[in-house]
Parts: structure tokens; sequence; C-alpha cells
């Protein structure tokens, strides 16, 4: 793991996949509830590298220090735009921001300002469990690149059809199903594979 200081403190960098890829780089955020080991970020991580696509797991500064809690938003994005500013000039190709749950709103936030090619949200957290009302489909409209959400089919953060409605008429967003919950780990195979799937075309549309 390769630390990169940030204005919160120490970011971890995790790096797969070949040192120089042409068909890019995917950068991936955890969550608030876990770090970049977890089932649907390993999956993802293990088969986009086998596909040939370079992979960095970033784990937040508060994930390196030991804190359980994470901080607020802006503190996330403030931390995430630093490593990208950190690691982008030893990047070449497509860029690909994506992560889990908080990790997925991070990359919506900041796609546009980072000059990202897509977005891979994993576990979208649309509203708080039981609370439609509060939305965050905002963030998913202001990502501004092509998008896809990889969603648990019973993800009380937003089932896979809310997500659907989420994203009419925002160009180049799409959702894709699986089996399980917020976590993703029921299956993190058919997350990897449609993640896997998105970044195909993402690379084809590119090229």
């Amino acid at each position: 793991m390769r630390l990169v200081e940030t204005p919160l403190g120490p970011a971890g960098v995790h790096r797969d996949g070949p040192d120089e890829s042409p068909l890019g780089t995917l950068v991936l955020g955890h969550g608030a509830g876990g770090g970049v080991g977890s089932a649907d970020l390993t999956a993802v991580t293990a088969a986009a590298a086998g596909a040939g696509w370079r992979v960095l797991r970033v784990a937040q500064p508060w994930q390196v220090a030991g804190r359980r809690i994470a901080p607020a938003p802006q503190h996330l994005d403030t931390a995430w735009t630093a490593v990208l500013d950190a690691v982008r000039p030893g990047l070449a190709g497509p860029l690909v921001l994506g992560g889990r749950s908080a990790g997925a709103r991070v990359a919506c936030r900041t796609a546009t300002a980072l000059g990202a090619d897509g977005v891979l949200a994993l576990a979208f957290p649309l509203h708080p469990p039981g609370r439609p009302e509060r939305s965050r489909a905002a963030e998913l409209a202001a990502a501004g690149v092509p998008l896809v959400v990889v969603q648990g089919a019973t993800d009380a953060f937003g089932r896979p059809a809310e997500v659907g409605a989420a994203l009419a008429g925002v160009p180049a967003a799409s959702v894709a199903e699986v089996p399980g919950d917020h976590s993703l780990s029921r299956a993190p195979e058919a997350v990897a594979a449609a993640a896997l799937a998105w970044l195909a075309d993402l690379a084809a549309v590119r090229s």
C-alpha cells in the first residue's frame, strides 16, 4: 500500500493490474462501514485487473488512521481529490472513478471536476432505509459522465427499480441488478460480471 498525503492525513492506495494499461485506470473508494477489502470491491478489482485495467483502491484517511466513523461528505471529497491529484500524473488512458456506497457518492460528486471518463457505482445509497423522501438522486445526475449503478435486488437504501427511476433522463446512465442486499456480498461474482461488462462497453466506445 502506498501512502498519499491529503489535508485530512495520509490515505492508502492499493494497486492491482498492469503497470501500464491501454484500457485505462479504475479508481475505487470504500463505504462508510468497511474498507477496500469488501467482497464487492475485491471481486471487481480482481476481474478488472484480470481484464487488463489498472485498478487503484483508495483507503480514506479515517480508515488508515483506524477511526470507526467516517467524516462529513465534503471531507471525503477533499481527501479523494488529493489522492487523485497525486496519482494522476502517472496515469495514462481513460479514467473511471467508482466505489461502493459512500465511495460511490464521492465518485459521482467529483467525477466532472476530476475529468473522469465514467463512474462505476456499487450499492449507491439512494436514500436512508425507509426514508425515500431523502433522495440523493441529484448526486447521480451530477456525475456528468457515463454511469452505471450495480445495485442489489433487496437493497434497503434503494432497490434497482428506484435507482432506475432516479436515472430517468440522465444521459448514458444505467442500472444493473444483482442478487443480494446493500452489502453486495451474496453474489460478488455477479457484481464483478456486471462491472466488467460495463467497463468493456465503455472501452469499446472510447476506442
